[in-house]
């Protein structure tokens, strides 16, 4: 029996094993729910100190004036931001401030139009954030705009709205769940890997920088 031969013979040998009878249950055994409500207090400290640990910047603000000027002084020295064709408009007049310009991303717009790496920063909404491991998931609504516009950026200064930070991932997943086919970026920190002689660098697959405002 040649070598292609002998791999196929144990694809089918273990495709029949695993016919023979009902799958094992999946345990279900971990957190589901946290101690505290989402959006509490206590989440969102969590949500503050693990999103820090990842090395993102993070404003927590309780009105629209104080948003702005986060979102202003996140973006910083950025001179061409994108933002999403549903973003809020006083997110959007924000990220204008200090003369820079604006650069909308359209779904009927082809993604090669933005020239995105001209691009210095974006701007976005967000859909949810889970507090147990500072992750914050983008689900592509009008508000948060395609994918490719939140990874070739070198800053992104993502807006996420409090009542929406979520204790665990279950909980997090079971909001998602309402839209499941929607595409989803999952974001933990600025971009960054360890791989190469165990040395962190960031920037590698998406943001070097990350500013979250924490919003009402």
């Amino acid at each position: 029996m040649d070598a292609r031969s002998a791999v196929l013979a144990r694809a089918r040998e273990a495709l029949a094993r695993s016919q023979r009878g009902p799958a094992r249950p999946i345990p279900r055994d971990y957190i589901r729910v946290g101690e505290h409500a989402p959006g509490s207090e206590p989440v969102v400290a969590d949500m503050v100190d693990k999103l820090e640990d990842y090395d993102a910047v993070v404003r927590t603000e309780s009105d629209d004036a104080g948003i702005a000027e986060a979102i202003d002084e996140l973006l910083g020295g950025a001179g061409r931001v994108v933002v999403p064709t549903g973003l809020p408009e006083a997110y959007r007049r924000a990220a204008a401030r200090s003369g820079r310009e604006l650069i909308e991303d359209s779904p009927e717009q082809p993604i090669a139009t933005l020239d995105l790496d001209r691009v210095d920063a974006v701007v976005t909404c967000s859909r949810v954030g889970i507090s147990i491991s500072g992750t914050i998931v983008l689900d592509g609504e009008p508000d948060q705009g395609r994918r490719a516009i939140t990874l070739v950026p070198d800053r992104h200064v993502c807006i996420l709205e409090r009542e929406a930070i979520m204790p665990t991932v279950p909980q997090a997943v079971d909001v998602l769940g309402e839209h499941p086919t929607r595409p989803m970026t999952w974001i933990a920190g600025p971009s960054a890997t360890a791989d190469i002689e165990l040395v962190r660098v960031q920037g590698v697959h998406g943001p070097r920088n990350l500013g979250v405002v924490i919003a009402h």
